[in-house]
């Protein structure tokens, strides 16, 4: 439909501002879009937590040594153990428990009599390999050789458990977004049929005069795209004091340093949230407006098919 120069560049020549209001449908899509924010807060913080108690427990060995003070060869055999791994390059640090830590360990079993035990007790030595040693099984044959009868356990099962546990998680995070992605078409367009139902007999006119299925269709997509990105935006900066929030309750599990939190309205407080989450919350007015126009555009060729 060839455009008219008297006519005003904005002209609303399908009333559609009379047809979809300024409030209702960005409302809509705000909440949609603050339940992104959240779906996509929880793949971010899921992933970033996985990985971080997924390198700490892969990290970890526990070393049994049983009577660890008899002397072999001059040396305590709990001696003799933590020099073999203090001299092996895959270990980061090698530490003894005290008896008053192995006491702490068994008490949730043994109660308050674990530190009176007759029986005797093997030494522990709790291990840090260094980064990159993610096989410990050369460790633990050489502790076998060199100090028989130690145990050597590594928490590659909860590892695995871990990493079982994250992906279900994402997955479920992602299934959210997808599901709030499609209630947001869907709620599109319920307002563009609503909005065409209500502006019929004008479009039919406009139609009959010549304005092609494409023209009409971007206007209504226009409109829609415009207030689905404000809804987003509305829905991003709605989200993003209760992300902030979120983020700092997490920050202990993902070993924030305590300090930084000390002044929870500074900078530090900012810095807390992901990275990737302030590349996600202006991205979601822009998908909110994808959305609007994807689905705005196919509702309307849809309708004016059904016309005589």
């Amino acid at each position: 439909m060839a455009r008219n120069p008297l006519r005003p560049a904005r002209f609303d020549d399908l009333g559609l501002r009379r047809a979809f209001g300024d409030r209702m449908l960005p409302l809509l899509v705000a909440a949609m879009a603050f339940l992104a924010a959240l779906a996509l807060a929880g793949v971010v913080g899921v992933r970033a937590l996985a990985a971080h108690w997924q390198e700490g427990a892969g990290s970890a060995l526990t070393v049994q040594v049983p009577q660890p003070g008899l002397q072999e060869g001059g040396q305590t055999r709990i001696d003799r153990a933590l020099g073999v791994l203090r001299d092996s390059k895959e270990v980061a640090s090698a530490r003894a428990l005290s008896e008053h830590e192995l006491a702490d360990l068994l008490r949730p079993w043994l109660g308050s009599g674990a530190e009176r035990l007759a029986i005797p007790l093997p030494a522990v030595i709790a291990v840090r390999l260094a980064p990159g040693a993610a096989d410990a099984e050369p460790l633990a044959s050489r502790l076998a050789a060199a100090v028989p009868g130690t145990l050597t356990e590594s928490h590659g099962v909860w590892v695995r458990r871990l990493g079982l546990l994250a992906d279900s998680l994402q997955a479920c995070a992602w299934l959210a977004l997808a599901m709030v992605a499609a209630v947001a078409s869907a709620v599109v367009a319920i307002a563009t049929r609503a909005g065409l139902a209500a502006r019929r007999e004008a479009i039919e006119i406009v139609h009959g005069l010549g304005a092609t299925d494409g023209y009409i269709a971007s206007r209504f997509a226009g409109r829609i795209t415009a207030l689905a990105a404000v809804g987003g935006f509305i829905g991003a900066l709605a989200a993003l004091p209760v992300l902030l929030v979120l983020a700092r309750l997490a920050a202990p599990f993902a070993a924030a340093r305590p300090g930084e939190l000390a002044d929870p309205s500074g900078l530090a407080l900012l810095e807390v949230l992901p990275g990737p989450l302030w590349l996600a919350l202006p991205a979601l007015p822009m998908a909110a407006a994808a959305i609007g126009f994807l689905t705005a555009q196919g509702t309307v060729r849809r309708w004016l098919r059904g016309l005589p």
